[in-house]
């Protein structure tokens, strides 16, 4: 496996231009043999040429020596070959110059020009050396015999180191295709899995704060009321014992009716929403967010679970619990009324009941409106309180708020495309207004 975004350049381990030392002690090898050929060669074509044969070999070793840079000037040693020919000089170093040429990354047409020349010098060379030889010996071939051993000669010299380099420099070039390819896509993949990880990160907080919202609509309106019955009951414990009798089997069904509840969350919790353990360890947060939304929703009535609550049509019961703990609540309902999407109706009924939650902890005592318009689109609702009365046996209660009330129910209305609004009045009261869309 790769590291993402390495760059695959080799390690230069070797002197000057050499990549790595045994690619420097190659080339000075070969550069050596060459040299050595060269010079050998060199006593024929000094004699030839009537110079000195000290000349002659001192030319084969600079001519032969060039072999030593061919990784770094391909053409260069390809041209000294192809100069040298004509002196029969150079066979090592045109074949090794060649195959080093076509394995490099210089252009085809440049490699195809100097391959040509090299072909052509080694068969105009073969074909006079071979004519004088002949003629030297005064041996007779026929005609087709020169130009046949001339040109199978070059050609043997020349195509097979040629198309060696050519298949090994596309092979390599393939090769770092491949390895860039790989870099690529596992620098996508780290990319990819790094957005997994921020999606993952950002859905377990919006799953956190969708089951805090639900647990806090789950228990803090009935646990709001246990206390403002609560109060009153120590209000009247003493001065009216029928009253105090009352208040107490209230406090006793809401604080049952809020067990039950939260004991569904918590039963969501711990089984993902479905009833049964899960098989692995952690629960998918999706899942418990819907189950926990789900279990939210469902009013409880007498120890059993209605279906798919809670309904706009238990607003009559919600607003009898908040009369029969003192407070004043006027109920005035718009148009017809109908059935709606269960997100709809289960939201409309939260934000009424968080409303009447705030008037227990902060108006304790204020008369109340909720008003609810069936329109033909959209359903709205609002709740308005009056100022509270300077003196109040249920104001006793401070009920505490972590100010997620109004939070959460603008969240709600916001996930169905809604608009809710809220904010104190000109009388001193406080209005809470929402608007969601029908379908």
């Amino acid at each position: 496996m790769t590291t993402t975004g390495e760059e695959h350049v080799p390690a230069r381990g070797g002197p000057w231009w050499w990549d790595r030392r045994r690619g420097a002690v190659l080339d000075v090898s070969l550069g050596v043999v060459s040299a050595l050929e060269c010079a050998a060669e060199g006593f024929p074509f000094a004699r030839d040429a009537g110079i000195p044969w000290a000349a002659g070999v001192v030319f084969g070793l600079l001519a032969g020596s060039v072999l030593v840079v061919r990784r770094k000037w391909p053409i260069a040693v390809v041209l000294v070959a192809i100069a040298i020919t004509p002196a029969q000089m150079g066979l090592l170093m045109g074949i090794v110059g060649l195959y080093t040429l076509a394995a490099s990354e210089l252009p085809r047409r440049i490699i195809g020009a100097l391959a040509g020349m090299s072909l052509l010098g080694t068969l105009i060379v073969t074909f006079v050396r071979l004519g004088q030889d002949a003629s030297q010996e005064e041996m007779h071939f026929g005609d087709w015999f020169l130009p046949f051993a001339s040109i199978t000669m070059s050609l043997g010299a020349t195509a097979p180191p040629l198309l060696l380099g050519l298949y090994v420099g596309q092979r390599r070039r393939l090769m770092e295709s491949l390895r860039e390819r790989a870099d690529s896509l596992e620098r996508e993949l780290q990319l990819l899995a790094e957005r997994a990880e921020e999606r993952a990160e950002w859905a377990r907080g919006e799953e956190r704060t969708r089951i805090a919202r639900e647990m806090h609509d789950v228990v803090a309106h009935r646990v709001s009321l246990m206390v403002v019955h609560a109060a009153a009951l120590q209000a009247v414990a003493r001065k009216d014992p029928e009253k105090a009798v009352k208040n107490a089997a209230l406090v006793g069904d809401m604080g049952r009716q809020a067990l039950t509840e939260l004991r569904e969350m918590l039963g969501v919790l711990r089984s993902g929403g479905g009833g049964v353990r899960a098989e692995r360890a952690s629960v998918p947060l999706a899942a418990v967010g819907a189950a926990a939304a789900a279990a939210a929703s469902r009013a409880v009535e007498g120890g059993e679970a209605s279906v798919d609550g809670p309904w706009l049509s238990e607003l009559d019961e919600l607003i009898g619990q908040s009369e029969a703990a003192g407070m004043v609540v006027n109920l005035s309902v718009e148009g017809e009324g109908r059935s709606y999407a269960v997100e709809v109706e289960s939201t409309a009924f939260r934000v009424v009941q968080e409303a009447l939650t705030n008037v227990h902890k902060h108006a304790a005592g204020a008369k109340t409106y909720v008003r609810l318009a069936h329109r033909v689109s959209e359903i709205a609702m609002q709740v308005e309180n009056e100022p509270p009365p300077e003196v109040s046996h249920a104001s006793s209660a401070r009920l505490p708020s972590g100010g997620n009330g109004l939070v959460g129910m603008k969240e709600r209305v916001a996930a169905l495309g809604g608009v809710f609004v809220s904010g104190p009045t000109d009388a001193g009261g406080f209005r809470v207004s929402a608007v969601i869309p029908a379908s």
